[in-house]
């Protein structure tokens, strides 16, 4: 029974070392006053990012790698709808003028290539407007204000999604 539990304590440090080593982009925790966001940061590299990179119409992680999770200590306000405290993957689908924020009670899904079969579990979908930014941001980022807004900016565009708890 010891030789069974080493070896599945062997195999599973050897798989979560080599999920990690698939990553290809950086990752950060931001934490806010009701929780934290998880995300993987990719770059700009002079490329188009959304509309291009990132297609006009379909769901996106909001990052890179696995899908960005956001957990509530508290139930939120998240844009005005009710949520259970909990964790969440966070998608967008991002349009040139509006994107819609989801928050998804799917958690574990890489990217979001099975999204579509996990639709049927979101728990919000907030439409925000986008904001064209002067100067392009390179690395993507997930940050809070003062005033509990998640701001999410990459390339030349911003979006924000108020929260309250």
């Amino acid at each position: 029974m010891k030789k069974l539990l080493l070896l599945l304590a062997v195999f599973m440090f050897f798989d979560s070392y080599a999920q990690s080593q698939d990553r290809r982009s950086p990752h950060d925790t931001v934490s806010f006053a009701n929780g934290t966001v998880t995300y993987g940061r990719p770059y700009k590299n002079g490329r188009d990012i959304f509309g291009g990179l990132e297609k006009f119409g379909s769901v996106w992680r909001v990052g890179a790698d696995e899908a960005t999770t956001i957990s509530f200590n508290s139930d939120t306000k998240f844009g005005g709808q009710a949520v259970k405290k909990g964790t969440y993957s966070l998608f967008a689908l991002p349009t040139e003028n509006e994107w819609t924020i989801i928050l998804n009670a799917q958690l574990g899904q890489w990217g979001a290539y099975s999204y579509g079969e996990h639709k049927d579990k979101d728990v919000a979908g907030v439409k925000v407007p986008v904001r064209k930014l002067e100067n392009a941001v390179e690395q993507l980022t997930i940050r809070f204000d003062a005033a509990n807004n998640m701001i999410i900016e990459w390339d030349k565009t911003q979006v924000a999604v108020p929260l309250s708890f």
